[in-house]
């Protein structure tokens, strides 16, 4: 028999049943079974205090060529996140959930990422390789995180941002094809936001009380370091909820309005958020920006990678309150114990800034994904998401196609400036899946034919498919041409190989994602 391939063993069952979805060269350091922290050594519920990422620095310069320059270094670091145990994790600048990086729209950026990790993953053993995504962003392929577009440690890669979009909720986290869930759980992913005049000139809160939202489940091992297991590769699932790299934290609040920045970044854990009291939520941002009109609701759903901008009315409470941001949770997650609070908000006074808490009826007049209208011509395209002989694929097809292609194969070819019509299709009762396509904004129609959550009625690049749904949205492709992706962002799902991709233009068209500017060696020149 000659040499055989990933896929020829998968075919063949030479790799077994728990090993069916996982890279061929992270067999070794597999591992069966996971020891976790005793629930007795967790800090109890709402005892560690919150805090805010900080925001990151530009680079001073002694002139303006109209763009602002970051440079972040993914690197290892040693924080305590559990009281009295530290924890070693990678982040960006060595900062648990941050640095934030904030900009204005109509001035692009130039993020320099520098990969300082370890050659090897400390326990796992694979190649640290990052490629880095702005999630949310409508940047060139090269520039976007295409997945096969990696930077080996000792080397770095300066992405380009237009920051031209709506002003809206992005984050930056790891892509790196096959290990995104690994690097995005040690800790590589943080926010990225956005402003433009429009948003700036609203009543809505600002400044202080408008707050990120980072959160994310996370499993320890009894001398407190992260430990890793995705259940036979359909999910992880720990017993500790992170609000900014903090467990169950409290936040003190004074008796007003407060916009917060939800930002789901578990690996696979979806959440149903809703207060203590019962009291309803004012949504007025999804993924794209700010809605049209703001929308209240006791709950709502969030997936992975989903982005809502959600107001809290403190007003309402007595000083000595305190309300308990719960999860209700949803179908096939794995709950433990603390899973189902999320932090708690302390009212301790009355407010010293009444600037910023009003919520007008109308937050933006024309966010371009919603003016979108379905007519009888317009192309459709079906893409089933679906596991089959232990992988996780679309339309029956993997990355590994895209691979062995030479990067050419696309399950779509919209051309540039093209409106269609995607129909997300899950026949499985087992799991849901958070779609999300690069490039794009789109309007969700319908799910299973019937309207969207309220919630939903904003512009959106992730949307949850859930279990036994078909869910149809609708986008028009641009403004650049070339290669993007498509996935499952279950990260877990992603990287076992629920992902696609699409080509907008003609064949050829576009930067190449890899190789139009790629990364290079370190030491960097001065940016």
């Amino acid at each position: 028999m000659g040499k055989l391939n990933r896929r020829d063993m998968l075919k063949l069952g030479v790799l077994g049943t728990a090993a069916t979805a996982l890279p061929f060269e992270r067999l070794a350091t597999a591992s069966g079974g996971v020891s976790r922290i005793a629930a007795s050594k967790l800090p109890k519920p709402f005892t560690v205090p919150f805090a805010v990422p900080p925001v990151a620095v530009p680079k001073p310069r002694t002139w303006d060529n109209g763009h602002d320059y970051y440079e972040i270094s993914q690197e290892a670091a040693r924080v305590e996140i559990l009281p009295g145990y530290k924890s070693d994790l990678w982040a960006y600048n060595g900062i648990p959930g941050g640095p934030t990086i904030k900009v204005k729209r109509g001035r692009p950026a130039v993020v320099r990422q520098i990969n300082n990790l370890p050659a090897t993953h400390p326990t796992l053993g694979y190649e640290s390789t990052t490629s880095t995504h702005l999630h949310g962003s409508g940047s060139l392929p090269q520039y976007d995180g295409y997945a096969s577009d990696v930077t080996p440690p000792g080397e770095w890669k300066d992405y380009k941002y237009p920051n031209y979009q709506d002003a809206r909720t992005l984050w930056y986290h790891d892509h790196g094809v096959h290990h995104t869930a690994e690097n995005a759980y040690m800790g590589l992913a943080a926010m990225y936001i956005m402003t433009d005049d429009l948003e700036q000139s609203l009543p809505i809160p600002h400044g202080d009380y408008d707050i990120p939202l980072i959160i994310r489940d996370a499993m320890f091992d009894s001398s407190g370091n992260l430990t890793y297991d995705d259940n036979s590769h359909s999910g992880l699932y720990g017993d500790v909820i992170l609000v900014n790299g903090r467990p169950w934290p409290i936040m003190k609040v004074e008796r007003r309005k407060y916009r917060f920045r939800f930002l789901n970044a578990s690996i696979s854990r979806g959440y149903t958020f809703a207060l203590s009291t019962g009291d309803p939520f004012t949504v007025i941002g999804t993924d794209g920006g700010l809605m049209q009109f703001p929308q209240q609701t006791t709950k709502f759903r969030q997936g992975m990678a989903e982005r809502y901008e959600v107001v809290i009315d403190f007003a309402k409470y007595p000083i000595g309150q305190r309300v308990v941001l719960q999860n209700l949770g949803v179908k096939n997650a794995v709950d433990f114990d603390g899973t189902g609070n999320v932090m708690a908000f302390d009212v301790v006074s009355e407010p010293t800034d009444l600037r910023g808490n009003a919520i007008p009826d109308l937050l933006n007049p024309n966010p371009p994904a919603m003016d979108l209208v379905p007519t009888n011509n317009m192309k459709t395209r079906r893409f089933e998401f679906i596991r089959t002989n232990g992988m996780w694929t679309v339309n029956g097809k993997t990355w590994h196609d895209v691979i062995d292609s030479k990067y050419e194969y696309v399950w779509a070819n919209p051309g540039l400036g093209d409106t269609e019509i995607w129909e997300f299709v899950n026949t499985s009762g087992g799991w849901f899946h958070p779609i999300h396509v690069h490039l794009v904004d789109f309007k969700v129609l319908d799910r299973n034919g019937t309207p969207p959550f309220n919630y939903e009625l904003g512009p959106k690049d992730v949307v949850y498919v859930g279990e036994n749904e078909t869910v149809r949205v609708i986008a028009k492709f641009g403004p650049h041409q070339g290669k993007y992706m498509m996935h499952c962002h279950n990260l877990v799902h992603e990287d076992h190989d629920m992902m696609a991709q699409f080509q907008v233009g003609p064949p050829g068209t576009g930067d190449d994602p890899i190789w139009a500017d790629p990364c290079q060696k370190l030491p960097a020149p001065e940016l």
